[in-house]
């Protein structure tokens, strides 16, 4: 499967994936209390600065918070017909904060190094039995395929784009599907090997 993780060097890809993780959690906690729009929108502010600092491989994948922006905007959108705008205004900015901080740590940690984060994390309950190699490889496969659905739509959406001068938009749900279970098929297969099952 594809990543998004970029194999050009910025300074975030030397901070320990778990340092990572942890501000990702504060952050986002951070983030659902906090209700002023002003700090919202400083805390945006900042981050998008963060994002920038990145260079390169942030500006290379800028178009993947497009998405978020739209789903902002209908945030917006939705509370502003019910007379509630400065809490879609809120969640609009939450989203965009968490979104940007998620992309961020995807471009700069290897998927290795977060399934090494988790497993440390679930070892404690090994002791109540529970098989937290597994759940750990639940998760960090969860996450993959979700990076590896991102980049297969954009990868389809470009294609009929070429072809047509348009977005592809729902029209491409059934390819998106078949190349989905394509790759979960594969992936399964590799696992069974690997496993001897």
């Amino acid at each position: 499967m594809r990543s998004l993780y970029s194999s050009q060097a910025t300074w975030m890809h030397g901070v320990p994936a778990w340092i990572k993780l942890a501000l990702l959690s504060v952050c986002g906690t951070i983030l659902v209390l906090v209700e002023r729009p002003a700090y919202l929108i400083a805390a945006c502010v900042l981050t998008l600065l963060v994002f920038a600092s990145l260079g390169a491989p942030a500006w290379r994948s800028v178009r993947m918070l497009v998405g978020v922006v739209i789903a902002g905007g209908l945030i917006v959108l939705f509370h502003w017909m019910l007379g509630t705008t400065p809490q879609g205004v809120a969640s609009a900015l939450r989203l965009g904060c968490a979104a940007t901080l998620a992309l961020m740590l995807t471009l700069t940690t290897r998927f290795e190094d977060l399934l090494s984060v988790l497993e440390a994390v679930m070892r404690p309950l090994q002791r109540l039995g529970v098989p937290t190699e597994r759940v750990a490889l639940a998760l960090g496969l969860m996450l993959r395929f979700a990076e590896n659905f991102h980049v297969q739509w954009h990868r389809l959406d470009d294609a009929y784009r070429a072809r047509t001068g348009r977005g592809g938009g729902l029209r491409l749900l059934a390819p998106m599907t078949i190349r989905t279970l394509q790759t979960a098929d594969r992936v399964a297969d590799a696992l069974a090997a690997r496993l001897g099952r």
